[in-house]
């Protein structure tokens, strides 16, 4: 049985949403050891606008003595916990998308 990206549209967008801000994060923080925190890039920016709200809501339940960078870390935590979460509670109401056996058994033999 082949099934479609729209089959389980509600559960790939907010994974795919929630992956997109853990990458964002990560390239952020990556980013982050090598340029000011007032650079003015577009691409620093744009990083920036996408990832503060995210950091907002970390900072608010993280103590105010975490440093900025950790903040991140904290926040890449948070998201991948989320995403856990997501997983586990459409997997354990059914509606998660399940892993298939290819559809060629030849695909098979080879992996043996």
């Amino acid at each position: 049985m082949d099934t479609s990206f729209w089959d389980y549209w509600y559960f790939h967008v907010p994974n795919y949403v929630l992956a997109a801000l853990v990458y964002s994060l990560l390239a952020r923080a990556l980013l982050g050891l090598f340029v000011p925190p007032a650079w003015d890039n577009y691409i620093w920016k744009a990083f920036q606008r996408l990832t503060n709200p995210v950091l907002a809501v970390v900072a608010f339940v993280t103590p105010r003595a975490v440093p900025p960078l950790p903040l991140l870390v904290f926040a890449v935590l948070w998201l991948m916990l989320l995403r856990a979460a997501l997983y586990l509670a459409m997997d354990s109401l059914g509606l998660a998308p399940g892993i298939e056996a290819p559809a060629d058994p030849s695909v098979l033999d080879r992996l043996q």
